[in-house]
């Protein structure tokens, strides 16, 4: 049997500074990557808001270091 190397998965960038939500404009405080391969910003009002919905469309995540995201838990489980 050969052995074969698997890569590692890939990871998400948090939001740049200069990165605004999609859906208001506000800064960037959740990254999250699509099974297609898109990416999503939100702040951190709409990535709480919504983050039922999001886990279940979330591939990878990625946070700002100082916010504590409500789908992180979700995911988890």
């Amino acid at each position: 049997m050969t052995p074969t190397l698997t890569p590692p998965p890939e990871t998400v960038a948090p939001p740049a500074a200069d990165e605004r939500c999609d859906r208001c404009n506000a800064a960037g405080k959740l990254r999250i990557t699509l099974a297609g391969g898109s990416e999503l910003v939100f702040c951190g009002h709409h990535a709480n808001k919504y983050a039922e919905d999001l886990v279940k469309i979330t591939v990878r995540y990625a946070t700002d270091p100082e916010f504590t995201w409500r789908g992180a838990d979700l995911m988890a489980n």
